[in-house]
């Protein structure tokens, strides 16, 4: 398997963006991708897009066909990956596949997700539960996300100043990103006092609905250097799945599909969680975000909230959480988060962040889940070429 580096990312601004369509946001993003790598039209030998539910959300399946056609590359082959809210890492995950197997040499893995033509996006999004046992019943992605969050506080003392924590950093990397959807700050007290969604996670806990995309492209580390002076190599690539439902799990305050798929990056990798300089994980809700800074191993079961208030997670912290503003404050437009995710991390690595930049970033994590835990991805790139 040969190693492979990004050579080129973008992302569009995240929000309820109007005046934009599905079609016009993927160009965008793919072309900006493509221009940032210096590649030509010619180079590129296949597309990868992320996208969770083109057809409840914008009435439009074949997404595929669509986006190699409105983007003038055919007859470039363009799959489309579905996993949820996960589509866009594995995305990622299939175009790295494909440059590391030989089969490609140039590849963009891409997401997009155009959530706000739909007057209620909430039926959508809850087909990614197990619709039998949850949908069907009356469950949303708020509450389902509540009641972890309501045993994670039994079970381990968590505070509801914590989870407010957690959105108030979230907010506060977002204000230094203009892609973020809600680049602003906010305070504890607001947080707290904001409307009760599912208790005990208030507005300000949730991710919101939005518009977007974002692309990246991949080739081959040997020949990364034609395209640019500042690839970023990617160290790992792993995917793991867990129980769809929340009534399987044996403890619904972890997701074992998050642990099992960083074990296994890190070994791939060979590095520990103590190498990893930043990570953006998935924040769909500030519990969310909780648990994944424990199941990724920066911090004992449990104490997430508590390292969380004390400030670990800020970019001049020990280990930085989300500089971009995660999925609670950049936005979340669910096939293009995984894509968002890691084109954060190479901003990074490359020193091109601005005033959300984590300084001396050598190594960056990404982690995103669809549903409520179902599938995992988790990525880990780096500035060094891999040593083989």
């Amino acid at each position: 398997m040969r190693d492979v580096a990004i050579i080129g990312v973008s992302q569009t601004k995240f929000g309820e963006l109007w005046d934009a369509s599905f079609r016009s946001l993927i160009a965008d993003a793919g072309l900006s991708a493509i221009e940032d790598s210096n590649i030509a039209g010619d180079d590129l030998d296949a597309m990868y897009v992320g996208n969770m539910s083109s057809g409840l959300f914008v009435n439009q399946e074949h997404i595929a066909s669509l986006i190699a056609d409105h983007m003038g590359l055919n007859p470039i082959p363009c799959t489309r990956v579905e996993a949820a809210c996960a589509s866009g890492s594995l995305a990622l995950r299939q175009g790295i596949l494909a440059v590391a197997s030989g089969y490609h040499d140039v590849v963009v893995s891409a997401g997009v997700e155009k959530m706000t033509d739909v007057v209620d996006a909430t039926p959508a999004i809850a087909t990614a539960s197990d619709i039998e046992w949850e949908a069907q019943q009356g469950a949303t992605f708020p509450s389902l996300y509540a009641m972890i969050a309501k045993r994670h506080m039994h079970e381990y003392g968590t505070t509801r100043e914590q989870l407010a924590e957690f959105a108030v950093v979230a907010h506060h990397n977002a204000s230094h990103n203009p892609r973020a959807q809600f680049p602003f700050e906010i305070t504890v007290d607001k947080a707290l006092n904001a409307t009760m969604v599912a208790d005990p996670l208030t507005l300000f806990d949730c991710s919101p609905v939005s518009d977007g995309a974002a692309a990246i492209v991949l080739c081959a580390a040997e020949d990364a250097h034609k395209y640019t002076d500042t690839p970023i190599y990617v160290k790992a690539s792993q995917q793991a799945s867990g129980t769809i439902a929340l009534h399987d799990r044996k403890d619904v305050t972890t997701l074992d599909a998050t642990k099992y798929a960083s074990q296994k990056a890190y070994k791939q990798a060979g590095l520990s969680v103590k190498d990893i300089d930043l990570a953006e994980v998935h924040d769909c809700f500030s519990i969310n975000g909780i648990l994944a800074i424990e199941d990724l191993g920066f911090c004992e079961k449990g104490q997430g909230g508590v390292v969380v208030a004390d400030g670990q997670t800020r970019t001049d912290g020990d280990f930085p959480i989300n500089p971009s503003g995660g999925l609670k404050a950049r936005g979340h437009p669910l096939g293009a988060t995984g894509i968002a995710q890691a084109a954060e991390v190479v901003w990074q690595l490359r020193g091109d962040a601005g005033k959300r930049q984590v300084e001396g970033a050598e190594v960056g994590l990404t982690q995103n889940v669809g549903g409520t835990g179902g599938t995992c991805a988790v990525h880990i790139f780096g500035r060094e070429p891999n040593n083989n």
